[in-house]
């Protein structure tokens, strides 16, 4: 956790739980009738661990999903009763968590469906449909960002930050250096230049947060063009 910084964001803004397991299963390639409960579970507590990290107020229903995981892989780890009868098979312990799923993926495809119909028709981005062919934008999820993040952590020089004392930057000052650093490129940087040059894990997670912000404003738009692409951050 950040010491200091008395700012959070609220994730649910962004994505809920069902997010996280569907972003987890897709980045294993797991055949969602099929989830591997311990691995996933351990990889949702750990993004847990991380956001928290980070200073984000994880919501209530990440909580409830986490200990619904847990519940789930202690009852598969307990042994099958024995079957006199020999009739039906007990039912999965999975299929409850499978169904919601599903059905939270088929609600987020209309939802974007229906989000694409009305843009089009707006003709707001029809020029920039067209330039876009050859790199079509994804956009990332908070889940991809925060492991993007992670990256950077990995990089930044840990034996600095308890050696050099800053004066505190607030997230209000670090947005607006963001809009001037995206205003001084032409409106648009790659994700990991923002935290170029800089040692002190405080201000790394600052940044971090300040972008956040800024996406809730809808001030810029982060996204790939194609998978594996650098990410960048665009002024809207």
């Amino acid at each position: 956790m950040v010491e200091g910084t008395g700012y959070r964001v609220k994730l649910d803004v962004f994505e809920g739980p069902l997010d996280l397991l569907l972003y987890l299963i897709r980045k294993n390639q797991i055949d969602i009738y099929d989830i591997p409960i311990a691995e996933i579970t351990q990889q949702y507590l750990d993004m847990l661990d991380l956001m928290r990290t980070l200073n984000l107020d994880v919501a209530g229903e990440f909580l409830v999903m986490a200990a619904t995981l847990t519940h789930i892989k202690s009852k598969m780890l307990l042994p099958s009763p024995p079957d006199s009868q020999g009739d039906e098979e007990e039912e999965d312990p999975r299929k409850e968590l499978v169904d919601r799923l599903l059905e939270y993926e088929r609600y987020k495809e209309a939802a974007i469906s229906l989000e694409s119909h009305e843009i089009l028709e707006r003709d707001v981005f029809a020029r920039k449909v067209i330039e876009d062919e050859q790199d079509e934008e994804l956009e990332l999820s908070i889940f991809e960002l925060i492991e993007a993040l992670q990256e950077v952590l990995k990089r930044s020089p840990h034996e600095l930050v308890h050696e050099i004392t800053l004066e505190r930057i607030s997230i209000e000052e670090k947005i607006t250096q963001i809009l001037d650093k995206l205003t001084n490129a032409g409106g648009e940087v790659e994700f990991t230049s923002l935290f170029e040059g800089e040692a002190i894990k405080e201000v790394i997670i600052i940044t971090f947060l300040a972008v956040l912000e800024l996406v809730q404003m809808r001030l810029i738009k982060i996204y790939q063009q194609r998978a594996f692409r650098p990410i960048k951050i665009r002024k809207i």
